[in-house]
């Protein structure tokens, strides 16, 4: 295991499934072919197959377009986790479905619980040169977050800022940006999206 892998695994957060296969059942249940996929995604269909068989983590920014041309929130993505005692207001710390995207990007541990709508919040997990890809990402949305351990970059347009353990941010998601961890430690962040429109967004 590699010493970015492990970073990951240290702080307590497994895949649990196949990335994979939930967008192979996406697809298949819109009877959706790769190449249709493809035109709609903007993905080639090599890359999808790769993604599709697990030989190849896709970046932020393609797995945004994926999810947006199969019209699914990014919960759709995590693996299933039910509300155990029944309430869909609460989301128990043992309860919350993770998605890793593979020791070069990061880990999300999905925080809202079932009902969430407009607001969406998570934890990222981001190992030491990991984070959202170096491709900017930008669609309507607001976003914010607060740095729990570590320090990432955060670059929103022109602009690039340091922010350490205690630092909050807020931005408008339509602005192209993108985020790394610089550092030789994990950085734990906690990740806030609204909604703008009739999308969840990443």
């Amino acid at each position: 295991m590699s010493s970015n892998s492990a970073a990951v695994h240290e702080a307590g957060f497994t895949s649990g499934g196949s990335l994979g296969l939930v967008i192979r059942r996406l697809r298949t249940q819109r009877n959706l072919s790769l190449q249709r996929l493809a035109e709609l995604s903007d993905v080639s269909v090599g890359m999808l197959s790769h993604i599709e068989r697990d030989l190849t983590s896709p970046s932020l920014r393609t797995l945004t377009k994926i999810r947006l041309a199969l019209k699914v929130p990014i919960s759709a993505l995590f693996e299933n986790a039910g509300e155990p005692d029944g309430v869909d207001f609460v989301r128990r710390a043992d309860g919350r479905p993770i998605l890793d995207l593979g020791p070069q990007l990061l880990v999300k541990q999905l925080l809202s619980p079932a009902n969430a709508r407009s607001l969406q919040f998570m934890m990222l997990i981001i190992p030491p040169g990991g984070g959202s890809g170096t491709a900017p990402i930008g669609y309507p949305s607001e976003k914010g977050g607060l740095v729990i351990e570590g320090r990432i970059t955060l670059h929103v347009g022109a602009n690039s800022v340091i922010l350490s353990e205690g630092d909050s941010f807020q931005f408008d998601g339509a602005t192209p940006h993108h985020f790394v961890n610089e550092g030789a430690e994990t950085a734990k962040v906690l990740w806030m999206i609204v909604q703008l429109g009739l999308e969840r967004h990443l």
